[in-house]
């Protein structure tokens, strides 16, 4: 995830997160959090994995993203679960902080594996960024958005938001008006759009659609919570746009290749995000390729439409 810092507009960036990987956070009155270890340029603190339900000995959980392939943290997500019964684990996409624990927890509880279709093509441009594909997974239920789930005192509906991957699923807890958006949106960064398998005229739909939901607070996958979703979210949209305004505004500068917009886009930037950089010009580009306003040539210049 990578935020540019030479212009317009503000996100209201929450960074501040009280964790300790591996400890049991009750977050919520239905919701409780486990950190793993995992933590990086692209993950912030590490995959929060989270269990939704009571914390009453006996009742259905659901538990959100086990995250990465790591035995101290299935340990701590086995233990943290203990006395209850998981009756659904879910995924949002598949990439390898998200989805590789999933089978080894879900066989250790016995509870069945819910996510989208896995992509079809296996080559991400993001595995540079160490969020290559989890090419072994597969769910026991393909989701496609809309479903319910529920359990003991909660109920979740499925919210199908590609755009950071092509089968990115979130999970809206009905019961307090909240979203697990996965890595669609970041509290403490902006999230990669990486072609092929990241698509930005998805991610913007999608971004419309949890918008349009107005939820009271969005769970991510790493680090914190964001409480006031409503400016924040318009800021995180108004900041894909204005991007997209500047790419523009360097083709018809002059500019006809990627390399040569980056450094004066994310100038602001440590370099050694401008390869991430890199693949979000692209995915804008691909976008405006689409819509008419751009055009690629067989070289892969770009030249204004």
């Amino acid at each position: 995830m990578i935020a540019a810092r030479n212009g317009p507009p503000m996100i209201p960036f929450v960074r501040d997160f009280d964790f300790a990987c591996g400890r049991r956070d009750q977050v919520s009155s239905l919701i409780q959090r486990v950190v793993a270890n995992n933590p990086g340029p692209f993950t912030y603190a590490g995959t929060s994995t989270f269990i939704v339900g009571r914390d009453n000995p006996g009742a259905s959980v659901a538990v959100i993203d086990p995250g990465p392939a790591d035995e101290a943290h299935l340990l701590a997500l086995l233990s943290a679960v203990e006395g209850r019964v998981v009756s659904h684990v879910l995924v949002t996409h598949t990439h390898r902080d998200h989805s590789p624990l999933a089978h080894p927890f879900a066989n250790a509880v016995g509870a069945p594996i819910l996510a989208a279709q896995p992509p079809k093509c296996q080559t991400h441009a993001s595995g540079t960024l160490d969020e290559d594909e989890d090419d072994r997974f597969q769910p026991d239920t393909i989701l496609s958005g809309g479903e319910t789930i529920a359990g003991d005192g909660w109920t979740m509906k499925a919210l199908f938001t590609p755009g950071h991957a092509s089968n990115h699923m979130a999970f809206a807890l009905v019961d307090e008006h909240a979203l697990f958006c996965g890595d669609h949106v970041m509290g403490w960064s902006t999230t990669v759009v990486a072609p092929p398998d990241g698509n930005m005229s998805d991610y913007i739909e999608s971004l419309d659609a949890v918008i349009a939901h107005d939820f009271d607070v969005l769970w991510p996958a790493h680090g914190p919570p964001i409480r006031d979703p409503r400016p924040f979210l318009a800021a995180y949209r108004t900041h894909r746009l204005d991007r997209e305004r500047q790419i523009l505004d360097r083709i018809r500068a002059g500019d006809t290749d990627i390399s040569t917009m980056v450094p004066i886009l994310y100038a602001a930037v440590d370099p050694r995000l401008w390869p991430a950089a890199s693949l979000s010009v692209r995915a804008h580009l691909d976008k405006l390729v689409r819509e008419g306003r751009v055009r690629v040539d067989a070289a892969g210049r770009y030249t204004a439409g």
